[in-house]
C-alpha cells in the first residue's frame, strides 16, 4: 500500500508531481482541487460550498474529509493513493491519519518547498484551455500560438484562481492555515520528505523525490 500526501503551497508543482508518482507507480492521483472543480461544474450539493475555492477561501473541513473518504474507498485506490491538495488544516491532517491509521496505512508526506515570488511569477502566467483542460504558462511553456491552444485552437483563459490578488489570498491562507500541518506530521513522527522545488525542472523535481524516499 503506497500512500503519499503531496504537500506545498499553491504553485509548487503538486499536480505535475502527482502525474509522475502515479505514472510510475500506477495508482490513481486524488485532487480536491480537480475535485471541487468538478463539483461546481456539475451543480452538486458541494458546488456552492467549492465555490467558495475559486476567490481562495477554504472549503469546510467536514465536507472536504467526506468527499476524500468516498474516493479512497474506491476500488481503484485500493493498492495505493496520491494525495494533492489534502490536507489543508489540521482538523483534516488529524481526519486523515485517523482513517489511515484505522486501516493500518502509513501515508508518506512529501514536501516542495518553494519561494512565494517564484509561485506568484508561475501561476500569474498559467493559462487554460477551457475546452480540453490542457495547463501552459506563458513564461516556462507557452503554447505554439500565442493564447490559442496546441490541441483545438481554443482561446486560452486566465482561471479565476490564478489572478494575483487570488494568489495571494491563497498563499496567506495556505501560511496560516496549512503550514502547521507539516508541523503536524513531524511532531507527530509521520515520515516527511523535504524537496526544494523552486529552480529546478520537473523531471529532475522527480528525481529528487525517488532518492529522498529511497
Amino acid at each position: 500500500m503506497k500512500a503519499i500526501v503531496l504537500f506545498g503551497s499553491p504553485g509548487s508543482g503538486k499536480g505535475t508531481q502527482a502525474k509522475f508518482l502515479t505514472d510510475c507507480l500506477r495508482i490513481p492521483h486524488i485532487s480536491t482541487g480537480d475535485m471541487l472543480r468538478s463539483r461546481i461544474r456539475a451543480g452538486s450539493e458541494l458546488g456552492a460550498a467549492a465555490a467558495k475555492m475559486q476567490s481562495g477561501a477554504l472549503v469546510r473541513d467536514e465536507l472536504v474529509n467526506l468527499m476524500v473518504e468516498e474516493r479512497l474507498s474506491e476500488a481503484d485506490a485500493a493498492n495505493g493513493f496520491v494525495l494533492d491538495g489534502y490536507p489543508r488544516t489540521l482538523a483534516q491532517a488529524e481526519h486523515l491519519c485517523g482513517w489511515l491509521d484505522g486501516r493500518g496505512i502509513r501515508e508518506v508526506v512529501i514536501h516542495l518547498a518553494v519561494d512565494y515570488n517564484i509561485i506568484i511569477a508561475r501561476l500569474t502566467g498559467r493559462r487554460e484551455c477551457p475546452r480540453c483542460g490542457t495547463l501552459y504558462n506563458v513564461a516556462f511553456h507557452p503554447p505554439k500560438v500565442d493564447e490559442l491552444c496546441d490541441l483545438d485552437g481554443e482561446k486560452l483563459a486566465v482561471r479565476d484562481d490564478d489572478r494575483e490578488p487570488v494568489i495571494r489570498k491563497r498563499l496567506e491562507a495556505y501560511e496560516q492555515q496549512t503550514r502547521p500541518v507539516l508541523e503536524y506530521y513531524q511532531a507527530a513522527g509521520r515520515q516527511v520528505v523535504e524537496v526544494d522545488a523552486s529552480n529546478d525542472p520537473p523531471a529532475l523535481i522527480f528525481q529528487k523525490i525517488r532518492q529522498a524516499m529511497a
